[in-house]
């Protein structure tokens, strides 16, 4: 990797140097096939206030050039700034290229065909199949529900009127019970 260190109306003293290299250091742990790193950092004015630009261009081998454009009032804050948008730029294409999103629908499909019998699943599932009768669909008084409900202290039940009516006694916010 060639690391190019470039300072426009701005010295890059050892302190600077050193933050700079310890940044590029970080893109590597992406594995990508990095080419070179430009860093160009510059100063500029504006409404009377100096600000410092860096400027990150990352050539990966057999892919699009990054390019990041960072400012703020602090170099080593720029620096960061741009650090940590190179490395999201890096982690993304490393996401993309590492087969996440390849496979599609239908090999995912074949594939699980292939291996699950249907004939077997079947048999399993009739074996695992017991019928139930639920005391829950059992004809109830009104009364018996509303006991349930204020010792149970739920905010409505659902049952079936010795009628045949599915009905629903519920708990209204005034403290009072609605019928439906």
């Amino acid at each position: 990797m060639n690391i190019t260190l470039t300072g426009r109306h701005v010295e890059l003293t050892e302190p600077i140097k050193a933050h700079m290299n310890a940044s590029i250091e970080t893109l590597g742990k992406y594995n990508m096939d990095i080419i070179s790193v430009n860093i160009v950092a510059t100063t500029q004015t504006k409404k009377s206030k100096d600000h410092s630009v860096v400027e990150y261009v990352i050539n990966l081998a057999h892919k699009n050039s990054i390019i990041i454009k960072q400012s703020d009032e602090d170099l080593y804050a720029a620096i960061d700034l741009a650090t940590a948008r190179a490395q999201k730029a890096l982690r993304r294409i490393h996401d993309r290229d590492n087969h996440h999103y390849k496979d599609g629908i239908n090999e995912t499909k074949n594939e699980v065909i292939s291996s699950v019998s249907l004939n077997e699943a079947s048999e399993a599932m009739e074996d695992e199949i017991v019928p139930v009768g639920l005391a829950l669909y059992k004809p109830r008084e009104i009364e018996d529900v509303l006991n349930d409900i204020k010792e149970n202290k739920k905010l409505f039940e659902i049952f079936i009127d010795n009628d045949g009516k599915t009905r629903v006694l519920y708990k209204r916010n005034d403290g009072r019970f609605g019928l439906y």
